[in-house]
């Protein structure tokens, strides 16, 4: 199981998967705002979505679990 976390504070703008969804390692699960800017958070490792704890519009700290990959 593979734990997708909040690599810096900021907000989650998109959410590109749902549970269910298999994805692949270093595919894009979500877009974040952080420092004014736009950023990918990748998958680090290939599964299937299990659970999606963030919610679009909702800030989040670093280390935060925002979506779970088995």
């Amino acid at each position: 199981m593979a734990d997708v976390t909040m690599p810096m504070n900021g907000k989650v703008l998109e959410m590109k998967v749902k549970i269910g969804d298999g994805v692949e390692e270093d595919s894009e699960i979500l877009i974040i705002e952080a420092m004014k800017m736009e950023l990918p958070v990748v998958a680090p490792s290939g599964g299937i979505v299990k659970e999606i704890k963030a919610q679009v519009g909702q800030s989040y700290q670093v280390g935060d679990v925002l979506v779970v990959v088995e």
